[in-house]
């Protein structure tokens, strides 16, 4: 049931990801363009419609996601919901090697990761870095990267990666795995504050400390 109340928010956020910064799978261009020109033709009504479709769903979204898995790093390490469990809250980026914003944001998240606490941590996921490891590599290390990125896993990481349909694409959850705020799509014009802001909201409902990095 959780999983299908998370492909549900998905759907609905990504929906929204179609007007910011981002790159779609190529499978779901053409339906992708249908459903551009549906709601060009269906008006201010559909798109308030969306809109309360996607905060309905964004409310009902809070179930665990990240339960029960086992990925694989892109060091050849296994990771699994313990290591979410260390953390207050996890920010998990998936994004891809041919996604241009997903690469040209990637300075700004090993920045943010580098200033975060030790409560609080950032992730990717590199959705085809199994494909080519050495170009994943490479723009990581050119990003400054140093946290943990995953390329594959099963279980719950394996159902959740089959819902994100943009990249770049950020979910937040907490140590227990559970969603812990709107997904982000797109490329962020100031990641550094949405991210802040992000953590700070689920933290603020799991009755933490917020973070400063001011």
């Amino acid at each position: 049931m959780r999983k299908r109340v998370f492909g549900a928010v998905l759907t609905a956020a990504l929906f929204a990801g179609l007007l910011t910064g981002g790159c779609g799978s190529s499978e779901n261009e053409s339906k992708n363009d249908q459903e551009q020109a549906g709601a060009q033709e269906s008006g201010a009504q559909d798109g308030m419609s969306t809109q309360t479709d996607n905060t309905a769903a964004q409310t009902a979204a809070r179930q665990a996601v990240l339960q029960t898995f086992e990925a694989v790093t892109l060091d050849g390490d296994a990771y699994t919901q313990e290591n979410l469990s260390e953390k207050d809250v996890t920010l998990i980026n998936f994004w891809s090697l041919t996604c241009g914003p997903c690469i040209a944001e990637m300075p700004d998240i090993a920045a943010f990761a580098a200033s975060l606490p030790e409560n609080v941590q950032v992730i990717t996921v590199c959705l085809d870095g199994a494909y080519d490891k050495e170009a994943a590599n490479e723009i990581l290390d050119d990003a400054g990267f140093e946290g943990v990125t995953l390329l594959s896993g099963d279980g719950d990481f394996e159902s959740l990666c089959a819902q994100i349909m943009y990249t770049p694409t950020t979910v937040v959850v907490d140590a227990e795995g559970n969603l812990a705020g709107e997904v982000i799509i797109g490329g962020q014009e100031d990641l550094a504050k949405t991210y802040t802001d992000a953590v700070n909201d689920a933290l603020i409902s799991l009755g933490k400390e917020e973070i400063d990095l001011t």
